[in-house]
């Protein structure tokens, strides 16, 4: 089952390498016995699912949640296996998404209009009016 990432890009299962181990979470007397939790590790760094220049861009900013080019996401929460393998691939989805999302457009600059400046004027005259006011004149 490859991991959808968009509707372009899926990771393809040979890319993906599972690990399986005892999980601390919920289970009852068969968490000692089964090992539910699921670590799931991705080489972003030698994949060939996304073009070079995503693979830089999601390096880039997956930061330190990459050690030495790979991704490891692990999940636990659910008693079953099944349901972590389905935990973990749908996070490494998310995460990948949002990795080689485009950037937002650049911001334009823009200045405050006069009558914004003017208006913020006035409510500072205002404002310290009402603080002259209440002062003690020593009287």
């Amino acid at each position: 089952m490859p991991v959808t990432v968009t509707d372009q890009y899926a990771i393809p299962d040979a890319e993906l390498r599972w690990r399986f181990s005892r999980s601390s979470g919920p289970g009852g007397q068969g968490v000692n016995t089964t090992d539910s939790r699921v670590e799931l590790v991705f080489d972003l760094a030698a994949t060939t699912a996304f073009p070079p220049a995503l693979v830089e861009r999601a390096l880039a900013r997956l930061g330190s949640r990459v050690v030495e080019g790979t991704v490891v996401i692990a999940a636990s929460e659910f008693r079953s296996q099944l349901r972590n393998r389905e935990a973990a691939a749908e996070r490494l989805g998310e995460l990948m998404r949002r990795a080689i999302a485009a950037p937002p457009p650049a911001r334009r600059a823009t200045k405050p209009s006069k009558g914004q400046k003017r208006r913020r004027l006035e409510d500072k005259k205002r404002r310290s009016q009402t603080k002259r006011l209440r002062r003690d004149t020593g009287d």
